[in-house]
């Protein structure tokens, strides 16, 4: 048990004295970089299944 006690104390401490949290204005940066980037990826994703679907709709006319 003291083991655990001592462990928890640690996390504790590098939790409050070690780990540099970011500021406001960088966390709202990287925020706002992500969600860009999570919309160019979905938007290229939805372009490539539309051109699938097109390719494939065109294929199965043939046949």
């Amino acid at each position: 048990m003291k083991r655990f006690i001592n462990y928890v104390k640690e996390c504790y401490t590098e939790l409050v004295e070690k780990v540099s949290w970011p500021t406001w204005k960088e966390l709202q940066g990287s925020a706002i970089v992500v969600s860009i980037a999570s919309l160019i990826i979905a938007l290229v994703v939805y372009l490539m299944d539309k051109s699938f679907e097109t390719l494939l709709e065109s294929f199965y006319r043939i046949f």
